[in-house]
Protein backbone atom coordinates (compact mmCIF):
# COMPACT_ATOMS: atom_id res chain seq x y z
CA UNK A 1 0.00 0.00 0.00
CA UNK A 2 1.09 3.53 -0.59
CA UNK A 3 2.50 5.40 2.36
CA UNK A 4 0.03 7.84 3.92
CA UNK A 5 2.07 10.91 4.63
CA UNK A 6 2.90 11.90 8.15
CA UNK A 7 5.09 14.75 9.35
CA UNK A 8 8.26 15.04 7.29
CA UNK A 9 11.48 16.66 8.38
CA UNK A 10 11.84 18.42 5.02
CA UNK A 11 10.80 18.03 1.43
CA UNK A 12 13.70 16.62 -0.58
CA UNK A 13 13.86 15.80 -4.27
CA UNK A 14 12.29 12.42 -3.49
CA UNK A 15 10.29 10.58 -0.87
CA UNK A 16 11.48 10.31 2.70
CA UNK A 17 10.83 7.84 5.42
CA UNK A 18 7.88 9.15 7.42
CA UNK A 19 8.73 9.98 11.03
CA UNK A 20 5.83 10.87 13.41
CA UNK A 21 7.72 13.65 15.13
CA UNK A 22 7.17 17.34 15.48
CA UNK A 23 8.53 19.60 12.78
CA UNK A 24 11.96 21.07 13.50
CA UNK A 25 12.90 24.65 12.85
CA UNK A 26 12.96 25.34 9.10
CA UNK A 27 16.44 24.93 7.61
CA UNK A 28 18.34 27.98 6.43
CA UNK A 29 20.24 28.28 3.13
CA UNK A 30 23.53 26.48 3.38
CA UNK A 31 22.40 24.09 6.17
CA UNK A 32 23.17 20.42 5.66
CA UNK A 33 20.29 17.97 6.14
CA UNK A 34 20.27 14.17 5.80
CA UNK A 35 18.82 12.52 2.71
CA UNK A 36 16.39 9.79 3.81
CA UNK A 37 15.83 8.22 0.38
CA UNK A 38 17.33 4.98 1.60
CA UNK A 39 14.40 4.34 3.97
CA UNK A 40 15.68 2.34 6.96
CA UNK A 41 19.23 2.22 5.58
CA UNK A 42 20.33 5.31 7.44
CA UNK A 43 23.98 4.50 6.91
CA UNK A 44 23.56 4.97 3.18
CA UNK A 45 21.96 8.39 3.44
CA UNK A 46 23.86 11.18 1.73
CA UNK A 47 23.86 14.78 2.98
CA UNK A 48 21.99 17.29 0.85
CA UNK A 49 22.98 20.96 0.93
CA UNK A 50 19.96 23.21 0.78
CA UNK A 51 20.17 25.92 -1.84
CA UNK A 52 18.25 29.10 -2.24
CA UNK A 53 15.32 27.37 -3.92
CA UNK A 54 15.12 24.31 -1.67
CA UNK A 55 11.69 25.31 -0.34
CA UNK A 56 10.78 28.16 -2.67
CA UNK A 57 8.85 27.88 -5.87
CA UNK A 58 10.73 27.77 -9.14
CA UNK A 59 9.51 27.81 -12.73
CA UNK A 60 8.54 24.50 -14.26
CA UNK A 61 11.43 22.45 -15.57
CA UNK A 62 12.17 23.09 -19.21
CA UNK A 63 10.33 26.41 -19.29
CA UNK A 64 13.37 28.68 -19.14
CA UNK A 65 13.93 30.71 -22.27
CA UNK A 66 17.23 32.07 -23.51
CA UNK A 67 16.46 35.47 -22.03
CA UNK A 68 15.96 34.03 -18.54
CA UNK A 69 12.16 34.42 -18.39
CA UNK A 70 9.92 31.46 -17.71
CA UNK A 71 6.30 30.70 -18.47
CA UNK A 72 4.64 28.85 -15.62
CA UNK A 73 2.43 26.27 -17.32
CA UNK A 74 -0.89 25.10 -15.93
CA UNK A 75 0.07 21.44 -16.37
CA UNK A 76 2.22 18.99 -18.26
CA UNK A 77 1.30 19.13 -21.94
CA UNK A 78 2.15 22.69 -22.84
CA UNK A 79 -0.90 24.31 -21.23
CA UNK A 80 -0.48 28.04 -20.73
CA UNK A 81 -0.51 29.43 -17.20
CA UNK A 82 -2.01 32.57 -15.80
CA UNK A 83 1.20 34.38 -14.96
CA UNK A 84 4.89 34.66 -15.79
CA UNK A 85 7.61 33.75 -13.33
CA UNK A 86 11.16 34.97 -13.18
CA UNK A 87 13.91 32.62 -12.02
CA UNK A 88 14.08 32.90 -8.23
CA UNK A 89 10.55 34.29 -7.82
CA UNK A 90 8.41 32.79 -5.06
CA UNK A 91 5.21 31.21 -6.30
CA UNK A 92 2.43 30.64 -3.74
CA UNK A 93 1.97 27.12 -2.41
CA UNK A 94 5.34 25.64 -3.34
CA UNK A 95 6.76 25.94 0.18
CA UNK A 96 4.19 23.42 1.45
CA UNK A 97 5.56 20.18 2.85
CA UNK A 98 3.77 17.02 1.67
CA UNK A 99 2.41 16.19 5.12
CA UNK A 100 0.72 19.60 5.23
CA UNK A 101 -1.28 18.84 2.10
CA UNK A 102 -3.38 16.05 3.61
CA UNK A 103 -3.72 12.30 4.03
CA UNK A 104 -5.42 12.12 0.63
CA UNK A 105 -1.98 12.54 -0.96
CA UNK A 106 -0.23 9.18 -1.09
CA UNK A 107 3.34 8.46 -2.20
CA UNK A 108 4.75 5.22 -3.49
CA UNK A 109 7.36 3.89 -1.05
CA UNK A 110 10.73 5.04 -2.37
CA UNK A 111 13.38 2.59 -3.51
CA UNK A 112 16.44 2.75 -5.75
CA UNK A 113 14.56 1.56 -8.84
CA UNK A 114 11.96 4.30 -8.58
CA UNK A 115 14.67 6.87 -7.91
CA UNK A 116 16.57 5.80 -11.03
CA UNK A 117 13.44 5.95 -13.19
CA UNK A 118 12.71 9.47 -11.91
CA UNK A 119 16.29 10.47 -12.69
CA UNK A 120 16.15 9.21 -16.29
CA UNK A 121 12.83 10.94 -16.91
CA UNK A 122 14.24 14.25 -15.64
CA UNK A 123 17.55 13.91 -17.51
CA UNK A 124 17.52 16.18 -20.56
CA UNK A 125 20.27 14.07 -22.19
CA UNK A 126 18.26 10.83 -21.98
CA UNK A 127 17.33 9.36 -25.36
CA UNK A 128 13.63 9.13 -26.19
CA UNK A 129 13.89 5.34 -26.10
CA UNK A 130 15.32 5.35 -22.58
CA UNK A 131 12.81 8.01 -21.55
CA UNK A 132 9.79 6.02 -22.77
CA UNK A 133 11.10 2.76 -21.31
CA UNK A 134 11.59 4.39 -17.90
CA UNK A 135 8.28 6.25 -18.10
CA UNK A 136 6.38 3.06 -18.93
CA UNK A 137 7.99 1.26 -16.00
CA UNK A 138 7.13 4.07 -13.59
CA UNK A 139 3.59 4.26 -14.97
CA UNK A 140 3.16 0.53 -14.39
CA UNK A 141 4.24 0.90 -10.75
CA UNK A 142 1.79 3.75 -10.18
CA UNK A 143 -1.04 1.87 -11.87
CA UNK A 144 -0.37 -1.25 -9.81
CA UNK A 145 -0.52 0.79 -6.60
CA UNK A 146 -3.62 2.59 -7.86
CA UNK A 147 -5.35 -0.76 -8.33
CA UNK A 148 -4.29 -1.63 -4.81
CA UNK A 149 -6.46 1.27 -3.59
CA UNK A 150 -9.58 -0.27 -5.15
CA UNK A 151 -11.89 -2.55 -3.16
CA UNK A 152 -11.45 -6.31 -3.25
CA UNK A 153 -13.64 -9.12 -2.01
CA UNK A 154 -12.63 -12.49 -0.66
CA UNK A 155 -13.12 -15.57 -2.79
CA UNK A 156 -12.37 -19.30 -2.74
CA UNK A 157 -10.73 -21.16 -5.64
CA UNK A 158 -9.68 -24.75 -6.21
CA UNK A 159 -6.06 -25.43 -7.19
CA UNK A 160 -5.06 -28.03 -9.87
CA UNK A 161 -4.17 -30.40 -7.03
CA UNK A 162 -7.66 -30.11 -5.55
CA UNK A 163 -6.91 -27.86 -2.59
CA UNK A 164 -9.05 -24.90 -1.62
CA UNK A 165 -7.33 -21.52 -1.64
CA UNK A 166 -8.72 -18.42 0.01
CA UNK A 167 -7.90 -15.39 -2.09
CA UNK A 168 -9.30 -12.06 -3.24
CA UNK A 169 -10.56 -10.54 -6.48
CA UNK A 170 -11.53 -7.10 -7.70
CA UNK A 171 -15.02 -5.89 -7.08
CA UNK A 172 -16.65 -4.92 -10.35
CA UNK A 173 -17.34 -1.32 -11.27
CA UNK A 174 -13.96 0.30 -12.00
CA UNK A 175 -12.83 2.35 -14.99
CA UNK A 176 -10.01 4.59 -16.13
CA UNK A 177 -10.18 8.14 -17.49
CA UNK A 178 -7.20 9.73 -19.21
CA UNK A 179 -6.75 13.46 -19.59
CA UNK A 180 -5.54 14.00 -23.14
CA UNK A 181 -2.88 14.13 -24.33
CA UNK A 182 -0.23 13.21 -21.79
CA UNK A 183 -2.67 11.10 -19.78
CA UNK A 184 -2.97 8.74 -22.73
CA UNK A 185 0.60 7.62 -22.03
CA UNK A 186 -0.76 5.83 -18.97
CA UNK A 187 -3.55 3.93 -20.73
CA UNK A 188 -1.43 0.98 -21.85
CA UNK A 189 -0.08 0.49 -18.34
CA UNK A 190 -3.65 0.25 -17.05
CA UNK A 191 -4.67 -2.16 -19.81
CA UNK A 192 -1.63 -4.32 -19.09
CA UNK A 193 -2.97 -4.78 -15.57
CA UNK A 194 -6.71 -4.88 -16.37
CA UNK A 195 -7.30 -6.19 -19.87
CA UNK A 196 -11.04 -5.54 -19.98
CA UNK A 197 -11.20 -2.23 -18.10
CA UNK A 198 -13.09 0.56 -19.80
CA UNK A 199 -11.29 3.87 -20.35
CA UNK A 200 -12.84 7.27 -20.97
CA UNK A 201 -11.15 10.44 -22.21
CA UNK A 202 -11.20 14.17 -21.47
CA UNK A 203 -9.56 16.88 -23.57
CA UNK A 204 -8.80 20.08 -21.67
CA UNK A 205 -6.83 23.01 -23.05
CA UNK A 206 -6.23 26.61 -22.09
CA UNK A 207 -8.61 29.13 -23.63
CA UNK A 208 -6.64 31.50 -25.86
CA UNK A 209 -8.47 34.58 -24.55
CA UNK A 210 -8.95 33.87 -20.84
CA UNK A 211 -5.98 31.48 -20.37
CA UNK A 212 -8.28 29.32 -18.23
CA UNK A 213 -8.58 25.57 -18.57
CA UNK A 214 -11.51 24.68 -20.84
CA UNK A 215 -13.09 21.31 -21.58
CA UNK A 216 -13.26 20.57 -25.32
CA UNK A 217 -14.16 16.87 -25.33
CA UNK A 218 -15.34 14.23 -22.88
CA UNK A 219 -16.41 10.64 -23.45
CA UNK A 220 -17.08 8.21 -20.59
CA UNK A 221 -18.66 4.80 -20.06
CA UNK A 222 -22.43 5.36 -19.85
CA UNK A 223 -22.59 4.02 -16.27
CA UNK A 224 -19.57 5.94 -14.99
CA UNK A 225 -21.66 7.34 -12.12
CA UNK A 226 -21.68 3.80 -10.64
CA UNK A 227 -17.95 3.20 -11.12
CA UNK A 228 -14.77 4.01 -9.26
CA UNK A 229 -12.50 6.14 -11.44
CA UNK A 230 -8.74 6.05 -11.94
CA UNK A 231 -8.04 9.52 -13.36
CA UNK A 232 -4.72 9.45 -15.23
CA UNK A 233 -2.50 12.51 -15.70
CA UNK A 234 1.28 12.12 -15.30
CA UNK A 235 2.33 15.63 -14.24
CA UNK A 236 0.48 17.79 -11.71
CA UNK A 237 1.93 21.28 -11.95
CA UNK A 238 -0.78 23.76 -10.93
CA UNK A 239 -3.57 21.19 -10.75
CA UNK A 240 -5.93 23.30 -12.89
CA UNK A 241 -6.38 20.63 -15.57
CA UNK A 242 -7.24 17.91 -13.07
CA UNK A 243 -9.64 20.22 -11.23
CA UNK A 244 -11.55 20.88 -14.44
CA UNK A 245 -11.58 17.15 -15.26
CA UNK A 246 -13.00 16.30 -11.84
CA UNK A 247 -15.72 18.92 -12.29
CA UNK A 248 -16.73 17.20 -15.53
CA UNK A 249 -16.82 13.82 -13.79
CA UNK A 250 -18.99 15.30 -11.03
CA UNK A 251 -21.38 16.61 -13.69
CA UNK A 252 -21.68 13.00 -14.87
CA UNK A 253 -22.61 11.81 -11.39
CA UNK A 254 -19.21 10.69 -10.11
CA UNK A 255 -18.47 11.47 -6.46
CA UNK A 256 -14.96 12.82 -5.66
CA UNK A 257 -14.59 10.13 -2.98
CA UNK A 258 -14.42 7.40 -5.65
CA UNK A 259 -11.83 9.22 -7.81
CA UNK A 260 -8.14 8.28 -7.56
CA UNK A 261 -5.76 10.58 -9.44
CA UNK A 262 -2.78 8.63 -10.79
CA UNK A 263 0.26 10.79 -11.53
CA UNK A 264 4.01 10.36 -11.75
CA UNK A 265 5.16 13.75 -10.45
CA UNK A 266 3.40 16.52 -8.55
CA UNK A 267 4.26 19.95 -7.22
CA UNK A 268 3.10 20.84 -3.70
CA UNK A 269 0.98 23.61 -5.19
CA UNK A 270 -0.71 21.27 -7.66
CA UNK A 271 -1.57 18.60 -5.11
CA UNK A 272 -2.76 21.13 -2.56
CA UNK A 273 -4.97 22.95 -5.09
CA UNK A 274 -6.74 19.72 -6.03
CA UNK A 275 -7.28 18.56 -2.45
CA UNK A 276 -8.48 21.99 -1.33
CA UNK A 277 -11.05 21.94 -4.14
CA UNK A 278 -12.05 18.32 -3.54
CA UNK A 279 -11.15 17.21 0.01
CA UNK A 280 -12.42 13.64 -0.54
CA UNK A 281 -10.31 12.89 -3.61
CA UNK A 282 -7.21 10.65 -3.49
CA UNK A 283 -3.94 11.52 -5.26
CA UNK A 284 -1.30 8.87 -5.84
CA UNK A 285 2.15 9.91 -7.09
CA UNK A 286 5.83 8.99 -6.83
CA UNK A 287 7.26 12.41 -5.97
CA UNK A 288 6.30 15.84 -4.66
CA UNK A 289 8.74 18.54 -5.73
CA UNK A 290 8.47 22.24 -6.70
CA UNK A 291 9.97 21.52 -10.13
CA UNK A 292 7.85 19.16 -12.23
CA UNK A 293 9.17 17.61 -15.48
CA UNK A 294 6.66 19.41 -17.66
CA UNK A 295 8.41 18.20 -20.80
CA UNK A 296 6.95 14.73 -20.19
CA UNK A 297 4.12 14.78 -22.74
CA UNK A 298 6.19 16.31 -25.53
CA UNK A 299 9.09 13.89 -25.11
CA UNK A 300 6.93 10.81 -24.65
CA UNK A 301 4.99 11.46 -27.86
CA UNK A 302 7.99 12.79 -29.77
CA UNK A 303 6.77 16.36 -30.20
CA UNK A 304 9.58 18.07 -28.31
Amino acid sequence: MATELGCLDSMPCHNQKVNPVSSPDPPRPGDVIPDHAGGDRASLAKPTVLTRHAHSSVPAEGDFEAGGDARFHSDSNGDKGNYDAQPGDFLPGDCELPWQIGAQLKLLPMNDQIRELQTIIRDKTASRGDFMFSADRLIRLVVEEGLNQLPYKECMVTTPTGYKYEGVKFEKGNCGVSIMRSGEAMEQGLRDCCRSIRIGKILIQSDEETQRAKVYYAKFPPDINRRKVLLMYPILSTGNTVIEAVKVLIEHGVQPSVIIVLSLFSTPHGAKSIIQEFPEITILTTEVHPVAPTHFGQKYFGTD
